[in-house]
Protein backbone atom coordinates (compact mmCIF):
# COMPACT_ATOMS: atom_id res chain seq x y z
CA UNK A 1 0.00 0.00 0.00
CA UNK A 2 1.55 3.65 -0.85
CA UNK A 3 2.52 5.58 2.33
CA UNK A 4 1.89 8.54 0.65
CA UNK A 5 -0.50 11.14 1.87
CA UNK A 6 -3.36 13.04 -0.25
CA UNK A 7 -1.37 14.72 -3.03
CA UNK A 8 -2.09 18.25 -1.39
CA UNK A 9 -0.16 21.25 -2.13
CA UNK A 10 -0.52 23.80 0.48
CA UNK A 11 -0.04 27.26 -0.24
CA UNK A 12 2.50 29.54 1.73
CA UNK A 13 -0.44 31.81 2.51
CA UNK A 14 -2.09 28.91 4.28
CA UNK A 15 -2.81 29.48 8.32
CA UNK A 16 -1.26 27.07 10.56
CA UNK A 17 -4.47 26.30 11.92
CA UNK A 18 -5.50 25.04 9.16
CA UNK A 19 -2.63 23.10 8.08
CA UNK A 20 -2.60 21.44 11.31
CA UNK A 21 -6.16 21.30 12.41
CA UNK A 22 -6.28 17.54 12.06
CA UNK A 23 -3.83 15.36 13.94
CA UNK A 24 -2.99 12.33 11.36
CA UNK A 25 -0.89 8.95 12.26
CA UNK A 26 2.98 9.44 10.96
CA UNK A 27 3.63 6.44 8.13
CA UNK A 28 6.43 7.97 7.74
CA UNK A 29 7.36 7.16 11.49
CA UNK A 30 5.90 3.92 11.11
CA UNK A 31 7.97 2.95 7.57
CA UNK A 32 10.86 4.06 9.80
CA UNK A 33 10.34 1.65 12.80
CA UNK A 34 9.94 -1.54 10.90
CA UNK A 35 13.28 -0.23 8.57
CA UNK A 36 14.90 -0.10 11.90
CA UNK A 37 13.62 -3.13 14.14
CA UNK A 38 15.12 -4.58 10.59
CA UNK A 39 18.45 -2.99 11.29
CA UNK A 40 18.64 -4.05 14.71
CA UNK A 41 18.02 -7.58 13.44
CA UNK A 42 20.25 -8.31 11.22
CA UNK A 43 23.19 -5.91 13.22
CA UNK A 44 22.44 -8.43 16.31
CA UNK A 45 22.49 -11.89 14.29
CA UNK A 46 25.14 -10.97 11.79
CA UNK A 47 26.72 -13.10 10.21
CA UNK A 48 23.80 -15.97 10.50
CA UNK A 49 26.19 -18.65 10.41
CA UNK A 50 27.44 -21.30 13.02
CA UNK A 51 24.48 -21.92 14.59
CA UNK A 52 24.28 -24.28 17.44
CA UNK A 53 21.87 -25.74 19.99
CA UNK A 54 23.99 -27.78 22.56
CA UNK A 55 24.14 -27.13 26.24
CA UNK A 56 21.09 -25.35 26.72
CA UNK A 57 21.04 -25.37 30.01
CA UNK A 58 24.09 -23.22 30.51
CA UNK A 59 21.68 -20.53 28.72
CA UNK A 60 20.23 -18.95 32.14
CA UNK A 61 23.24 -19.22 34.31
CA UNK A 62 24.94 -17.52 31.40
CA UNK A 63 21.73 -14.49 30.93
CA UNK A 64 22.15 -13.64 34.63
CA UNK A 65 26.28 -13.48 34.52
CA UNK A 66 27.67 -9.81 34.36
CA UNK A 67 30.29 -9.81 31.92
CA UNK A 68 34.11 -10.03 32.54
CA UNK A 69 35.46 -7.86 30.32
CA UNK A 70 33.76 -4.57 29.00
CA UNK A 71 34.32 -1.24 27.96
CA UNK A 72 32.61 2.19 28.18
CA UNK A 73 32.49 2.51 23.98
CA UNK A 74 30.87 -0.38 24.05
CA UNK A 75 27.78 0.36 26.31
CA UNK A 76 27.45 4.09 25.05
CA UNK A 77 27.14 2.12 21.88
CA UNK A 78 24.56 0.02 22.95
CA UNK A 79 22.47 2.76 24.56
CA UNK A 80 22.90 4.80 21.32
CA UNK A 81 21.28 1.85 19.13
CA UNK A 82 18.32 1.89 20.66
CA UNK A 83 17.40 5.48 21.73
CA UNK A 84 16.07 5.71 17.95
CA UNK A 85 14.15 2.72 18.33
CA UNK A 86 12.45 4.28 21.82
CA UNK A 87 11.85 7.23 19.52
CA UNK A 88 10.55 5.57 16.54
CA UNK A 89 8.02 3.52 18.57
CA UNK A 90 6.44 6.85 20.16
CA UNK A 91 6.20 8.31 17.31
CA UNK A 92 4.72 4.86 15.56
CA UNK A 93 2.01 4.95 17.99
CA UNK A 94 0.48 8.91 18.01
CA UNK A 95 -2.01 9.60 18.17
CA UNK A 96 -3.58 6.33 19.65
CA UNK A 97 -1.61 6.09 22.39
CA UNK A 98 -1.56 9.03 24.97
CA UNK A 99 2.45 9.99 25.25
CA UNK A 100 2.94 8.39 28.84
CA UNK A 101 1.37 5.37 28.20
CA UNK A 102 3.57 5.32 24.80
CA UNK A 103 6.11 5.55 26.45
CA UNK A 104 5.51 2.50 28.69
CA UNK A 105 4.99 0.00 25.21
CA UNK A 106 8.68 1.43 23.96
CA UNK A 107 10.00 1.07 26.51
CA UNK A 108 8.75 -2.82 26.98
CA UNK A 109 9.26 -3.36 23.37
CA UNK A 110 12.43 -2.72 23.21
CA UNK A 111 13.26 -4.25 26.37
CA UNK A 112 11.95 -7.23 24.68
CA UNK A 113 13.67 -7.42 21.70
CA UNK A 114 16.93 -6.85 23.32
CA UNK A 115 16.04 -9.79 25.00
CA UNK A 116 14.93 -11.88 22.27
CA UNK A 117 17.93 -10.85 20.54
CA UNK A 118 20.35 -11.45 23.23
CA UNK A 119 18.68 -14.93 24.08
CA UNK A 120 19.33 -15.74 19.73
CA UNK A 121 22.81 -14.75 20.09
CA UNK A 122 23.59 -17.44 22.56
CA UNK A 123 22.94 -20.21 19.47
CA UNK A 124 25.88 -18.14 16.87
CA UNK A 125 29.55 -18.92 18.40
CA UNK A 126 30.60 -15.69 16.90
CA UNK A 127 28.29 -13.38 19.37
CA UNK A 128 28.40 -13.06 22.94
CA UNK A 129 24.78 -13.21 25.33
CA UNK A 130 25.39 -10.40 27.53
CA UNK A 131 23.29 -9.07 30.81
CA UNK A 132 25.07 -5.69 30.21
CA UNK A 133 23.87 -5.70 26.31
CA UNK A 134 20.34 -6.33 27.28
CA UNK A 135 20.27 -3.67 30.30
CA UNK A 136 22.04 -1.13 28.02
CA UNK A 137 19.68 -1.65 24.84
CA UNK A 138 16.91 -1.41 27.74
CA UNK A 139 18.13 1.92 28.85
CA UNK A 140 18.80 3.15 25.40
CA UNK A 141 14.99 2.31 24.21
CA UNK A 142 13.92 4.53 27.38
CA UNK A 143 15.65 7.29 26.79
CA UNK A 144 14.63 7.12 23.67
CA UNK A 145 11.26 7.12 24.06
CA UNK A 146 11.09 9.96 26.51
CA UNK A 147 12.92 11.95 23.97
CA UNK A 148 10.00 11.47 21.45
CA UNK A 149 7.19 11.99 24.21
CA UNK A 150 9.03 15.27 24.66
CA UNK A 151 9.23 15.69 20.89
CA UNK A 152 5.85 14.77 19.89
CA UNK A 153 4.87 18.36 20.49
CA UNK A 154 7.38 19.99 18.31
CA UNK A 155 6.96 17.13 15.19
CA UNK A 156 3.76 15.48 15.05
CA UNK A 157 1.23 18.18 16.32
CA UNK A 158 1.01 21.60 16.00
CA UNK A 159 4.84 22.31 15.90
CA UNK A 160 6.68 24.52 13.11
CA UNK A 161 8.46 21.33 11.59
CA UNK A 162 5.53 19.58 10.63
CA UNK A 163 3.89 22.99 9.26
CA UNK A 164 7.41 23.27 7.07
CA UNK A 165 6.89 19.55 5.78
CA UNK A 166 3.82 20.47 4.64
CA UNK A 167 4.60 23.44 2.62
CA UNK A 168 8.00 22.20 1.73
CA UNK A 169 7.24 18.56 0.71
CA UNK A 170 5.11 16.84 -2.43
CA UNK A 171 3.04 14.01 -1.38
CA UNK A 172 5.03 14.01 1.48
CA UNK A 173 7.31 11.72 0.01
CA UNK A 174 7.68 9.55 2.71
CA UNK A 175 9.50 6.84 1.27
CA UNK A 176 12.00 8.79 -0.80
CA UNK A 177 12.87 10.53 2.50
CA UNK A 178 13.02 7.56 4.57
CA UNK A 179 15.27 6.17 2.10
CA UNK A 180 17.31 9.53 1.60
CA UNK A 181 17.51 10.03 5.73
CA UNK A 182 19.56 6.34 5.48
CA UNK A 183 22.19 7.65 2.44
CA UNK A 184 24.72 9.07 4.63
CA UNK A 185 24.54 6.03 7.10
CA UNK A 186 25.29 4.18 3.95
CA UNK A 187 28.22 5.55 3.70
CA UNK A 188 30.00 4.17 7.27
CA UNK A 189 30.96 0.85 5.55
CA UNK A 190 34.23 0.87 4.28
CA UNK A 191 34.06 1.43 0.37
CA UNK A 192 36.11 1.14 -2.49
CA UNK A 193 35.38 4.28 -4.00
CA UNK A 194 33.34 7.06 -3.04
CA UNK A 195 29.22 7.04 -3.10
CA UNK A 196 30.38 3.72 -5.00
CA UNK A 197 26.85 1.81 -3.15
CA UNK A 198 26.05 -1.43 -4.44
CA UNK A 199 28.74 -3.29 -4.97
CA UNK A 200 27.25 -6.70 -5.21
CA UNK A 201 29.31 -8.86 -8.04
CA UNK A 202 31.47 -9.12 -5.72
CA UNK A 203 29.67 -10.69 -3.03
CA UNK A 204 27.99 -12.55 -5.75
CA UNK A 205 31.00 -14.36 -6.85
CA UNK A 206 32.38 -15.30 -3.71
CA UNK A 207 29.12 -17.22 -3.08
CA UNK A 208 29.28 -18.48 -6.51
CA UNK A 209 33.07 -19.69 -5.82
CA UNK A 210 32.17 -21.00 -2.05
CA UNK A 211 29.15 -22.88 -2.99
CA UNK A 212 30.36 -24.48 -6.61
CA UNK A 213 33.80 -24.66 -5.90
CA UNK A 214 35.11 -22.93 -8.68
CA UNK A 215 36.86 -19.37 -9.08
CA UNK A 216 35.26 -16.99 -11.27
CA UNK A 217 35.29 -13.11 -11.16
CA UNK A 218 32.02 -11.37 -12.51
CA UNK A 219 32.68 -8.22 -12.86
CA UNK A 220 36.24 -9.58 -14.78
CA UNK A 221 34.12 -11.81 -16.89
CA UNK A 222 31.51 -9.03 -17.98
CA UNK A 223 34.63 -7.32 -19.36
CA UNK A 224 36.56 -10.06 -20.59
CA UNK A 225 38.97 -9.71 -18.16
CA UNK A 226 40.33 -6.29 -19.13
CA UNK A 227 43.27 -4.37 -17.31
CA UNK A 228 42.18 -1.16 -16.67
CA UNK A 229 45.39 1.43 -16.74
CA UNK A 230 45.83 4.07 -13.82
CA UNK A 231 43.60 6.76 -16.37
CA UNK A 232 40.68 4.64 -16.36
CA UNK A 233 40.73 3.67 -12.90
CA UNK A 234 40.87 7.62 -12.40
CA UNK A 235 37.98 7.69 -15.14
CA UNK A 236 36.08 5.35 -13.48
CA UNK A 237 36.28 6.63 -9.97
CA UNK A 238 35.06 9.70 -10.97
CA UNK A 239 32.14 8.38 -12.81
CA UNK A 240 30.77 6.51 -9.78
CA UNK A 241 31.34 9.88 -7.33
CA UNK A 242 29.99 11.93 -9.62
CA UNK A 243 26.98 9.90 -10.67
CA UNK A 244 25.94 8.50 -7.23
CA UNK A 245 26.39 11.83 -5.65
CA UNK A 246 24.02 13.58 -8.16
CA UNK A 247 21.49 10.99 -8.48
CA UNK A 248 20.95 10.96 -4.62
CA UNK A 249 21.17 15.07 -4.33
CA UNK A 250 18.88 14.69 -7.52
CA UNK A 251 15.68 12.81 -5.20
CA UNK A 252 15.47 15.62 -2.37
CA UNK A 253 15.55 18.32 -4.68
CA UNK A 254 12.63 15.95 -6.89
CA UNK A 255 10.38 16.43 -3.74
CA UNK A 256 10.92 19.73 -2.45
CA UNK A 257 8.63 22.28 -3.66
CA UNK A 258 9.36 25.99 -4.40
CA UNK A 259 8.75 27.22 -1.06
CA UNK A 260 11.42 25.04 0.34
CA UNK A 261 15.28 26.04 0.85
CA UNK A 262 15.97 23.87 -1.43
CA UNK A 263 20.40 25.05 -1.73
CA UNK A 264 20.29 24.37 2.02
CA UNK A 265 18.48 21.26 2.64
CA UNK A 266 20.76 19.59 -0.63
CA UNK A 267 23.86 20.66 0.74
CA UNK A 268 23.25 19.53 4.26
CA UNK A 269 22.35 16.16 3.26
CA UNK A 270 25.40 16.17 1.03
CA UNK A 271 27.91 17.69 3.90
CA UNK A 272 26.12 14.69 6.21
CA UNK A 273 27.28 12.18 3.99
CA UNK A 274 30.98 12.95 3.99
CA UNK A 275 30.46 13.90 7.79
CA UNK A 276 29.58 10.43 8.07
CA UNK A 277 32.17 9.04 5.58
CA UNK A 278 34.93 11.36 7.29
CA UNK A 279 33.81 10.56 11.46
CA UNK A 280 33.57 6.48 10.20
CA UNK A 281 37.23 6.38 8.61
CA UNK A 282 38.58 7.85 11.31
CA UNK A 283 37.06 5.69 13.49
CA UNK A 284 37.25 2.10 11.69
CA UNK A 285 40.41 2.48 10.08
CA UNK A 286 43.10 5.71 11.89
CA UNK A 287 42.64 9.28 12.16
CA UNK A 288 44.96 10.16 9.57
CA UNK A 289 42.58 8.24 7.13
CA UNK A 290 39.59 9.96 7.73
CA UNK A 291 39.95 11.86 4.38
CA UNK A 292 41.96 9.02 2.74
CA UNK A 293 38.67 8.68 0.36
CA UNK A 294 39.05 12.11 -1.21
CA UNK A 295 41.23 10.69 -3.88
CA UNK A 296 41.64 12.92 -6.97
CA UNK A 297 39.18 10.97 -8.44
CA UNK A 298 36.87 11.45 -6.03
CA UNK A 299 37.37 15.12 -5.97
CA UNK A 300 36.85 15.66 -9.51
CA UNK A 301 33.69 13.80 -9.34
CA UNK A 302 32.11 15.79 -6.33
CA UNK A 303 33.21 19.18 -8.77
CA UNK A 304 31.39 17.54 -11.56
CA UNK A 305 28.66 16.38 -9.40
CA UNK A 306 28.30 20.09 -8.06
CA UNK A 307 28.47 21.47 -11.84
CA UNK A 308 26.01 18.97 -12.87
CA UNK A 309 23.26 19.85 -10.06
CA UNK A 310 23.85 23.32 -10.71
CA UNK A 311 21.85 22.75 -14.22
CA UNK A 312 19.61 19.82 -13.34
CA UNK A 313 18.56 22.07 -10.16
CA UNK A 314 16.45 24.05 -12.98
CA UNK A 315 14.37 21.45 -14.53
CA UNK A 316 11.25 20.18 -13.74
CA UNK A 317 10.56 17.79 -10.55
CA UNK A 318 9.53 15.03 -12.74
CA UNK A 319 12.81 15.05 -14.95
CA UNK A 320 14.98 15.60 -12.23
CA UNK A 321 13.22 12.32 -10.65
CA UNK A 322 14.61 10.37 -14.21
CA UNK A 323 18.01 12.42 -14.26
CA UNK A 324 18.36 10.80 -10.28
CA UNK A 325 17.42 7.41 -11.86
CA UNK A 326 19.86 7.64 -14.90
CA UNK A 327 22.65 8.65 -12.78
CA UNK A 328 22.36 6.18 -9.97
CA UNK A 329 22.30 3.29 -12.50
CA UNK A 330 25.21 4.39 -14.34
CA UNK A 331 27.02 4.80 -10.64
CA UNK A 332 25.32 1.24 -9.89
CA UNK A 333 26.92 -0.71 -13.35
CA UNK A 334 30.34 0.64 -13.59
CA UNK A 335 31.01 0.43 -10.07
CA UNK A 336 30.15 -3.48 -10.40
CA UNK A 337 32.12 -3.83 -13.60
CA UNK A 338 35.42 -1.69 -12.45
CA UNK A 339 37.90 -4.03 -10.22
CA UNK A 340 38.60 -2.93 -6.76
CA UNK A 341 41.82 -0.40 -6.09
CA UNK A 342 44.51 -2.14 -5.35
CA UNK A 343 45.16 1.01 -2.86
CA UNK A 344 41.66 0.76 -0.62
CA UNK A 345 42.92 -3.46 -0.30
CA UNK A 346 45.73 -1.67 1.39
CA UNK A 347 43.84 0.28 3.70
CA UNK A 348 41.20 -2.59 4.47
CA UNK A 349 44.49 -4.24 6.54
CA UNK A 350 44.13 -1.46 9.16
CA UNK A 351 40.72 -1.54 9.54
CA UNK A 352 39.88 -1.97 13.62
CA UNK A 353 37.09 -4.60 13.51
CA UNK A 354 37.02 -4.97 17.47
CA UNK A 355 35.00 -1.30 17.07
CA UNK A 356 31.19 -1.59 15.74
CA UNK A 357 31.50 -4.96 15.55
CA UNK A 358 27.66 -5.46 16.04
CA UNK A 359 26.73 -3.07 13.59
CA UNK A 360 29.61 -4.12 10.63
CA UNK A 361 26.60 -6.02 8.83
CA UNK A 362 24.04 -4.23 8.93
CA UNK A 363 26.33 -0.94 7.20
CA UNK A 364 27.13 -3.25 4.89
CA UNK A 365 24.25 -4.59 3.86
CA UNK A 366 22.78 -0.54 4.04
CA UNK A 367 25.88 0.22 1.56
CA UNK A 368 24.88 -2.84 -0.87
CA UNK A 369 21.18 -2.70 -0.66
CA UNK A 370 20.51 1.72 -0.91
CA UNK A 371 21.03 2.27 -4.48
CA UNK A 372 18.81 -0.82 -5.12
CA UNK A 373 15.96 -0.16 -2.79
CA UNK A 374 16.07 3.88 -4.30
CA UNK A 375 15.71 2.77 -7.87
CA UNK A 376 12.52 0.38 -6.66
CA UNK A 377 11.17 3.09 -5.00
CA UNK A 378 11.70 5.89 -7.82
CA UNK A 379 10.31 3.76 -11.11
CA UNK A 380 7.36 2.21 -9.02
CA UNK A 381 5.69 6.06 -7.98
CA UNK A 382 4.41 7.96 -10.72
CA UNK A 383 4.23 11.78 -9.65
CA UNK A 384 1.92 14.22 -12.16
CA UNK A 385 3.95 16.51 -13.86
CA UNK A 386 4.74 19.73 -12.08
CA UNK A 387 4.78 23.48 -13.30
Amino acid sequence: MPMEEPNTIHSPEASLDDLLAERPASPFARAALLAYVFLIVYASLYPFSGWQNDNLAALSDLIRQWPRYWTAFDALTNVLGYIPLGMLIVFALYPVCRRSFSVAIASVAGALLSASMEITQYFLPSRVTSLLDFLTNAGGALIGALIGALMIPLLLEKGRLRLLRKRWLYNEATREILVLGLWPMAQIYPQAYLFGLGQILPILSFWINDFFDISIDLGSFLINDMDLSPEQFLLAETIITACGCTGAVLISLSILSRHAPKVRLAGLLLAAAICAKALASAILFKPEFAFSWLTPGAQGGLVIALIMLYGFSFAPHHVQRRLAILMLSISLIVVNLIPINPYFIVTLQTWVQGKFLNFNGAAQFLSLLWPFLMLWILLNKKLPDRK
